[in-house]
């Protein structure tokens, strides 16, 4: 599959409004969780202008049954649903600013991932930045003290973070499946492709949210909810909808370079935005920047640094290699 120029396509601006949302009064995991996979319906007129190719008697790939693509949706949206609800729980225990440096842990787990099901080559710079970005993760661990408040206690602050890790490991599972179904199962990587593996998991993870919330009875206290949101009900419905609308637009993005790149590019590229969040979180959320929180983001920084540049050698050698190629045929 060849390369496309990245989009940085992390929600930033969605993991904010997450924390806003239980800093101004909301209280709801499942409604926090049901959000993040909800804004599928904005994907609706895509369809219309991206239709399926048409299908030639030359095209030599047998495209799977429609009972199998209906198994891939409901699996990968069941776990969908699971990570989306290990995130709302490490959002409401956490800081943001901890928080987002914890999420960068699905690096490594997406570099393990890859090595086992996409066959991704480990280098030394690969390594070096699978490292460092645990280290960096595994620095916020043994600080927890120094975060513990009568917000984040120390047993919410265990919770948040073992829950956030969790999350991270599920998100890294489900990008390296979802390499793997466009490379052998779907063996497509057209907008239309990308778009149903999008859609339908969406659909069946906000189902799932929604029968959580009837289980769990939080959706009886929405209306009390949304009328004590310290900012007012206007505000709670659009920080709802507007972190919806955030988290379907960043799956664009992560889709699209999964199916172009490999998961695991798409993880780093998504995961370069992280370290801006415990930035704005001091200034909009008042989050503690302590030593250790520096040194972890500093580290975090060099691990993303460390896998762009062994991307950027890669890609200078398959353009030589591709020059190389061309010179021989016109040689010959």
């Amino acid at each position: 599959m060849a390369q496309s120029t990245p989009q940085v396509e992390l929600p930033i601006s969605a993991t904010l409004l997450g924390r806003f949302y239980y800093d101004e009064g909301g209280n709801s995991k499942w409604m926090a969780a049901f959000v993040q996979s909800s804004g599928f319906p904005i994907l609706i007129p895509l369809f219309f202008f991206f239709k399926s190719p048409k299908k030639t008697d030359s095209s030599p790939l047998e495209k799977p049954s429609k009972l199998t693509l209906y198994m891939i949706y409901i699996a990968f949206g069941l776990l969908l649903a699971g990570d989306n609800l290990l995130y709302s729980y490490g959002m409401l225990f956490l800081p943001v600013s901890t928080f987002s440096l914890i999420s960068a842990s699905q690096l490594p787990f997406n570099a393990l991932f890859s090595l086992v099901l996409n066959a991704q080559k480990f280098t030394a710079l690969i390594l070096n930045s699978v490292v460092v970005v645990t280290i960096s993760a595994a620095l916020l661990a043994v600080n927890s003290e120094s975060e513990t408040s009568e917000e984040f206690s120390g047993g919410k602050y265990a919770i948040g973070f073992i829950c956030t890790v969790a999350a991270s490991s599920a998100y890294a599972l489900y990008l390296s499946l979802l390499e793997l179904t466009f490379k052998k199962v779907t063996k497509s990587d057209s907008f239309d492709t990308v778009l149903k593996m999008l859609f339908y998991p969406s659909f069946v993870a906000s189902c799932c949210c929604v029968v959580g919330l009837y289980v769990s009875g939080e959706m009886s206290i929405l209306t009390a909810e949304m009328n004590g949101f310290s900012k007012g009900e206007v505000s709670y419905l659009m920080t709802l909808i507007w972190t919806a609308i955030l988290w379907t637009i960043g799956w664009i993005g992560m889709m699209g370079l999964i199916s172009e790149v490999s998961s695991l590019f798409s993880n780093v590229i998504g995961t370069l935005g992280l370290p801006t969040v415990p930035v704005l979180a001091v200034f909009f959320f008042h989050d503690k920047m302590d030593g250790v929180k520096i040194i972890s983001l500093l580290l975090a920084v060099w691990g993303f640094l460390s896998y762009v540049y062994q991307n950027y050698l890669d890609d200078s050698k398959d353009k030589s290699t591709k020059s190389e190629d061309i010179e021989a045929t016109i040689t010959h």
